[in-house]
């Protein structure tokens, strides 16, 4: 009779258990049904599922974050334009004396021209020129201005012609800060400059390149990029223009890996969660699980590796992702890579990560089945040990008192 009471109270609970699906199983993260299911439902966050193919992986590489992805114009920087503060030296020739400059009787002299006393570009972004009045220097060329003057005295002046020189550039600099060895503002140099020439001058980076970031802002925009990035992808070494800012600072970059791993490279067996650093610029998904102690063969399901993202509209767009459900810039996306398959492990080694991404390995089905039984177990002692113990009283008192 007891053991059939025991056994409809298992059954009772089992059914319970049974009933609410491995919700109440403990486990690390969600388990692959979830993950492949919800993202459709109403009441949850949506994020885009993206299966790791070979078509995606050129994609993902184009669109890396880069400069080179972030500033449009990739083409050298234009003649430099004259500033308010900047200093310039003007000298006028004339074709012969008797002109505007050179009176008939010159004397002797080295040549038929004059040369003005310097004179800074003013804060409404004039020159003042004898006989050619004001002349507008501030977002001109050199050029430009030489043939503005010209054109203001060539009816009074002997075929003029006029030089102008900058004498001190105050203006269209490029400044580099941050972990420099020697932090500078110059002046932008006429011939040009790209990034890594501009950080060169400003003595290199002070730390390990592999954990260097680099941000330049332009005209109102920033963008950030690894200093590793300008060093191996030449694309974004891209040209340094006037009045440029670039800030160099260090961060390791890392990764999150929850679930069926190993636990940050440690070996442990039970799957400790980590933040793994990536000690390179640059990592594939397959070297990160491995720096995250690889999967469990325990408890791991190779074809439920997953990795959490988020990318931008144009991306996601490229990607085969329906963006309208979304809302924002940024699309939370999952992409999924099956190590069950072969292939799987030459993708994954071929699928770059980026900083801040999370990897997440969903527990095999055996595991939820596993922990399940192990609780009926559990259940059964549970129930069982209140009769058992009556009954060891009862031997007790009328067994043992004879």
């Amino acid at each position: 009779m007891r053991d059939r009471l025991v056994f409809a109270r298992i059954c009772m609970l089992a059914g319970a258990l049974g009933s609410s699906g491995c919700a109440l199983m403990p486990q690390s993260g969600p388990d692959e049904y979830s993950v492949f299911s919800q993202a459709e439902l109403p009441d949850s966050l949506p994020y885009a599922f993206v299966k790791i193919t070979p078509s995606i992986l050129p994609i993902l590489a184009h669109n890396a974050p880069g400069l080179y992805n972030s500033f449009a114009d990739r083409r050298p920087p234009s003649d430099i334009l004259l500033g308010v503060g900047d200093v310039v030296s003007v000298t006028i020739f004339e074709a012969a004396a008797g002109g505007l400059f050179i009176p008939a009787e010159a004397g002797v002299r080295p040549g038929n021209y004059v040369t003005i006393p310097n004179q800074a570009v003013d804060s409404s972004g004039n020159i003042q020129i004898p006989y050619a009045g004001t002349i507008r220097a501030k977002g001109r060329t050199v050029a430009e201005v030489q043939q503005a003057i010209v054109n203001s005295i060539k009816n009074r002046a002997i075929e003029p012609q006029a030089v102008v020189s900058v004498v001190a550039q105050n203006t269209s600099m490029i400044s580099v800060l941050g972990e420099v060895n020697s932090p500078t503002r110059f002046a932008a140099p006429t011939a040009g400059m790209h990034i890594l020439d501009a950080i060169t001058k400003a003595g290199g980076p002070k730390s390990q390149g592999y954990d260097t970031w680099v941000m330049l802002e332009r005209g109102g925009r920033r963008a950030l990029a690894p200093f590793g990035a300008l060093v191996y992808q030449p694309r974004n070494n891209i040209w340094a223009h006037p009045d440029d800012t670039l800030y160099l600072f260090s961060e390791p970059q890392t990764f999150l890996a929850f679930g069926a791993t190993g636990g940050g490279g440690g070996g442990s067996v039970t799957g400790n969660q980590a933040q793994v650093n990536f000690g390179a610029w640059q990592i594939s998904l397959a070297e990160a699980i491995a720096k995250a102690g690889g999967l469990l063969d325990s408890r791991a399901n190779p074809a439920a590796v997953f990795l959490y993202r988020g990318e931008t509209r144009k991306v996601a767009e490229k990607l085969g992702v329906d963006v309208s459900r979304f809302e924002g810039p940024i699309i939370p996306i999952i992409y999924n890579v099956n190590m069950r398959d072969p292939a799987g492990i030459f993708l994954a080694q071929s699928f770059r990560m980026r900083n801040k991404d999370v990897i997440y390995v969903a527990n095999t089905t055996s595991v939820q089945v596993s922990k399940f039984l192990s609780y009926l177990s559990q259940i059964s002692g549970t129930i069982d040990d209140p009769v058992l113990t009556a009954t060891d009283i009862y031997n007790l008192i009328h067994i043992g008192g004879h």
